[in-house]
């Protein structure tokens, strides 16, 4: 229904062919990943308020998740130990400055967004984590996530624009027409 929703959308606005591609796909293009490869590979994506989480096997999305967790809960930990508002808890941050000294504050958050990952990787043969989203721009969440869930994880190196890029490369010029 959503799709033929967008469709309907994109070909009411002029679109005279619309190509749609799911998201944890882009996510794994934008993070370069060989899903079409043996062996399992895990995109996470760390947003603002979900942790979603797609595992590929053989090319093809073999199991998705989504939890409530993300970098507002980041802000919330540094705004209440801070005694800072909200919006200046999110810029503080994102300043990579800071990293350091906040991996102590939001360590408990990682730590549970670790967790989450652990429990989706049960029973699904996983060989590596890309971490993506927003979220992930922590300097050192890719070594928290790695140690609590023994696989190696990996993030790119601008993880905020993975899925974009992702959107962007599924962009096929033989699927425009003139």
């Amino acid at each position: 229904v959503e799709e033929r929703a967008v469709i309907g959308a994109a070909m009411e606005a002029g679109a005279r062919r619309v190509y749609l591609i799911e998201e944890p796909l882009a996510a794994a293009l934008g993070a370069n990943l060989d899903i079409a490869g043996p062996g399992g590979h895990m995109v996470v994506d760390i947003g603002g308020g979900t942790t979603g989480i797609s595992i590929f096997k053989d090319g093809d999305v073999s199991y998705i998740a989504d939890e409530p967790t993300g970098g507002t809960h980041f802000s919330l930990v540094i705004a209440g130990a801070y005694g800072k508002s909200f919006a200046d808890a999110e810029l503080y941050k994102r300043d990579e400055a800071h990293h350091k000294e906040l991996m102590p504050v939001v360590r408990p958050v990682i730590d549970k967004v670790a967790t989450i990952i652990s429990h989706h990787i049960e029973g699904h043969d996983v060989d590596a984590i890309a971490l993506v989203g927003g979220t992930c721009c922590f300097t050192g969440i890719e070594g928290v996530i790695e140690k609590r869930t023994g696989v190696p994880t990996h993030k790119p190196k601008n993880p905020m624009f993975v899925t974009p890029l992702g959107i962007a490369l599924s962009c096929k010029p033989e699927a425009i027409e003139e």
